[in-house]
């Protein structure tokens, strides 16, 4: 979870004891939720504070933005009644987002009037670096709508991968809202928006709330396990590189409306931060393969050096098992199969047994579900790491294609 790519598959030794204990426990977040609803430059970086994003464009904002520091994951399930009131909902998602993420004042139908806006934010909305990113789930594209044939080809249900242990209640979804924002009233407000501009044809099937830190203290953002996330992403910059490992091309088996579109996968992850507390930190960077203070693999000084396996072929000092070495081997053959990490932390207070209850959203974009999130995960089974988390949720969805024009809206290709 230093950023190289997903975790969560192998066997179990200290990890296996909680099973019992952890057996309730395990679904808390889920209830709570439902409740309350390379280089320096390639790593992720915080949003300035005034800063906003167009919302128009080839590509939804979201996927290449820096990384806000507050965000709500939002999976829907449709409940319009047939394929018109989808789009209606579609449309009216597009408009919300679209002024939620420009700011202003809200119109002003008078004081008889029902209010176009809560006002939590005050008279006028800012944009506060807001990013709405839609994305939708295989579950879509059954007969309820005639999507069928519209279909991404890779997309399926969440796969369950060795030592997951899902919770189904909280994974895939017709349709997962990313909104992202750099406070959390400015999540809020927007998640309250956009669900009272759809009601009645979309529903909420889950929500997990999260948060980034500033850099401490500097580089990349840390995860509740005291490690910088997100250091190998590739940059964001290279637009030839973002087309190979970011956005997915139409044709072959893949439908045409695919066009600016990116596979995106949710991960919810457990950390059994009690027990990794208790590990001494060489054993910490060990399992890693960097430093936690610095971020830097085991054989280098700065964070963003590269690590280098050639000269440690024994697996020596980064050992075989690390996580940075099973996740990105650094090698001609995998180099395809990179993806951008756009993680968040979460933290639900206690679960039923007292046990703190804190972890990852766990957040990337690849252009080939199978031939980059999915063979990097399988590599990563057995890992030390696994046994320390519990993937219980998330899913597999299709970011799609950005808004391009005023009468254009989130969605309008699968329909076409």
């Amino acid at each position: 979870m230093t950023g190289e790519c997903p975790v969560g598959a192998g066997r179990i030794s200290r990890r296996g004891l909680l099973s019992g204990a952890l057996g309730a426990a395990v679904a808390a977040p889920v209830a709570v939720a439902l409740r309350s609803g390379a280089a320096e430059a390639d790593a992720p970086q915080t949003t300035p504070e005034e800063s906003s994003y167009p919302f128009e464009g080839r590509y939804q904002a979201g996927i290449l933005t820096p990384v806000q520091r507050s965000a709500a994951y939002l999976s829907l399930d449709a409940t319009a009644a047939n394929r018109r009131e989808l789009q209606d909902a579609l449309r009216a998602l597009t408009s919300s987002a679209r002024f939620l993420t420009t700011g202003g004042a809200p119109p002003d139908d008078g004081l008889l009037a029902t209010a176009y806006d809560s006002g939590v934010l005050g008279p006028d909305v800012p944009a506060d670096g807001l990013t709405v990113t839609a994305s939708v789930g295989a579950s879509l594209f059954d007969d309820r709508f005639g999507l069928r044939a519209q279909k991404p080809a890779r997309l399926r249900q969440m796969d369950e991968f060795p030592n997951d242990t899902l919770d189904r209640s909280v994974c895939d979804g017709d349709l997962l809202l990313q909104v992202c924002a750099q406070h959390p009233d400015t999540v809020t407000h927007a998640v309250r928006e956009l669900m009272r501009q759809t009601r009645g044809a979309l529903t909420i099937r889950w929500r997990q709330d999260g948060f980034t830190s500033p850099p401490r203290p500097s580089g990349t953002p840390r995860n509740l396990m005291g490690f910088k996330d997100g250091t190998a992403n590739p940059p964001t910059a290279d637009a030839s590189l973002m087309r190979q490992l970011i956005w997915t091309e139409p044709g072959g088996v893949e439908p045409a409306w695919v066009e600016g579109g990116s596979y995106h996968v949710v991960r919810l992850i457990r950390m059994l931060v009690e027990f990794w507390d208790r590990v001494s930190v060489r054993e910490q960077q060990t399992m890693f393969g960097r430093d936690r203070v610095t971020g830097a693999p085991l054989t280098g000084t700065n964070e963003f050096d590269e690590p280098d396996f050639g000269h440690d072929g024994t697996g020596d000092v980064i050992h075989f098992d690390a996580h940075i070495r099973l996740a990105n081997p650094r090698t001609t053959a995998t180099d395809d199969q990179r993806i951008l990490r756009r993680a968040f932390n979460y933290d639900t207070g206690t679960d039923s047994n007292g046990n703190l209850d804190m972890g990852l959203i766990f957040t990337c974009f690849n252009a080939d579900l199978d031939r980059q999130f999915v063979t990097i995960q399988k590599r990563l089974a057995d890992e030390p790491l696994v046994d320390y988390i519990v993937p219980f949720g998330g899913g597999y969805y299709f970011a799609l294609p950005g808004v391009q024009g005023k009468t254009d809206w989130l969605g309008r290709g699968m329909f076409a």
